[in-house]
C-alpha cells in the first residue's frame, strides 16, 4: 500500500482530532492489512503455446501413413496385426502361403528385377542384399545400380532363406518397398480373403512415437521447428521434445466453423525418450511449446502489475521503513508457465513488490 493512502486511513480513523489530543497513538503499520509481496527476480523467461495434441508414429513428413498395395493373386493365408513390427527383410504377408517380402527403399516395387537391369530400384535392391548380409561370399555394391551377378547370388541366398522360389529374379509380386523397417497401423485386407493386385492391403508407420497438433491461426506464426516442446501424456507423465517438422497444407476444420479463416497447420513433435511414449498410439496429450525467451531478465509476478492513471503499468515496490513506491514499468515478455512478466524500469533484483493477498 501506498504511504499516501496509510495516511489518508489513519486520517479517517481518527477524524483529524486525536492526532492534536497528545494521546498515544497506533502506529499505521498497526492498522494497515497484512502486505503480500513478491521478489523482482533475474533469470531465464520462456513464452510457450499451450495446445491439445495426439500421439502418433512417424511416417510420412505430412503425418499420412505407408500404404501398402498388394500385387500378388490368390488367398490371404496371412496378415499381421495392428503393432506388429516388420523389419527390413521380413516377411510382411503371405499370399497362397508364399511369402511378401519387406525390403527397404523409396522407389515403389514396380518391374520385374533381374540380370542386366540398371536403375535406383536395382541399387535399393542391392543395399538390401548387403545390409541384410546376402551377399557375404559375393560382396554386392550397396551404391551399385546395376543387376549383376552378384546381386543375382545375392538374391538367392535371400530366396532360400526366407522360403520363396529360388530364381534369382525378384518378381513385382516378390517384396513390398517402403522406406524403412515399419510398425503396423491398419490392416485392410482379411485372412482367406482374395488378394487382388493393386488393392489396397495396409497402413503401416515407422516404430518412432511423434505428437500431432494442430495449430490455429494466432499460433502459426509463432511455432518454428526447433522449439523446446514439454509433453504431458496420458497418467501425467511428462517427456521432452521439440518441434520437428510444419505441415505445409492448411486444414479447414468440419462443422460451422469450417472457413478458411479457421484453418489449422498441423506440427509434429519429436521426443527426446521415444521409449517412454511407445505403446500409446493415437493417445490425446497436452503439448507446451516454448516460442520465445530471453537469457537474463527482471521479472516480477503478473499479478503485481497495476495500471497507472495517467496510462502505462507500474508495479508497488516495497522500500525500507515499510515505505512503498509506485514505479513505472515497460512490459516484455510473458512467462505464461511461470506467470511471471519481463520489466524494465527503477528496479533492481531483490525488490519486493506488493500482490493481491490469496
Amino acid at each position: 500500500m501506498l504511504a499516501g493512502a496509510a495516511v489518508f486511513v489513519v486520517l479517517a480513523v481518527t477524524g483529524g482530532v486525536a492526532a492534536l489530543s497528545g494521546a498515544p497513538q497506533p502506529s499505521s503499520a498497526s492498522q494497515a492489512p497484512p502486505t503480500t509481496t513478491a521478489t523482482v527476480e533475474k533469470g531465464e523467461l520462456s513464452a510457450a503455446v499451450s495446445t491439445d495434441g495426439t500421439l502418433t508414429y512417424r511416417a510420412r513428413p505430412d503425418g499420412s501413413p505407408y500404404t501398402v498395395i498388394n500385387r500378388a493373386s490368390g488367398t490371404y493365408t496371412q496378415l499381421p496385426l495392428p503393432g506388429d513390427k516388420v523389419d527390413c527383410g521380413g516377411v510382411l504377408y503371405r499370399v497362397d502361403d508364399e511369402p511378401v517380402l519387406l525390403l527397404c527403399g523409396a522407389v515403389p516395387a514396380y518391374r520385374e528385377l533381374h540380370s542386366g537391369e540398371v536403375g535406383e530400384d536395382v541399387r535399393q535392391l542391392n543395399r538390401n542384399l548387403h545390409a541384410l548380409g546376402y551377399d557375404l561370399a559375393v560382396g554386392v555394391d550397396p551404391d551399385g545400380n546395376r543387376f549383376t551377378w552378384k546381386t543375382e547370388q545375392a538374391l538367392e541366398n535371400l530366396q532360400r532363406q526366407e522360403g520363396l522360389v529360388v530364381t534369382g529374379q525378384l518378381a513385382l509380386d516378390d517384396a513390398v518397398f517402403l522406406p524403412e523397417a515399419v510398425r503396423i497401423a491398419k490392416v485392410t485386407g482379411e485372412l482367406a480373403g482374395l488378394a487382388q493386385p493393386g488393392a489396397p492391403l495396409l497402413d503401416a508407420t515407422s516404430d518412432m512415437p511423434e505428437v500431432q497438433v494442430d495449430l490455429p491461426p494466432l499460433q502459426q506464426g509463432q511455432v518454428q521447428p526447433g522449439q523446446a516442446a514439454q509433453i504431458t501424456l496420458p497418467g501425467n507423465r511428462s517427456v521432452t521434445g521439440k518441434v520437428d517438422r510444419l505441415g505445409r497444407v492448411a486444414q479447414v476444420p468440419p462443422g460451422p466453423d469450417n472457413n478458411a479463416g479457421n484453418a489449422t497447420i498441423p506440427a509434429y513433435i519429436s521426443l527426446d525418450d521415444p521409449d517412454k511414449a511407445r505403446g500409446l498410439d493415437q493417445a490425446p496429450v497436452q503439448v507446451q511449446i516454448a516460442t520465445e525467451g530471453v537469457n537474463s531478465a527482471l521479472s516480477v509476478p503478473v499479478t503485481a502489475i497495476v495500471g497507472r492513471s495517467g496510462g502505462g503499468f507500474a508495479v508497488e515496490v516495497v522500500r525500507p521503513r515499510g515505505q512503498d513506491e509506485l514505479v513505472a514499468v515497460e512490459l516484455g515478455l510473458f512467462d505464461t508457465t511461470a506467470g511471471r512478466v519481463e520489466v524494465t524500469g527503477r528496479l533492481r533484483q531483490g525488490d519486493h513488490v506488493v500482490v493481491p493477498s490469496s
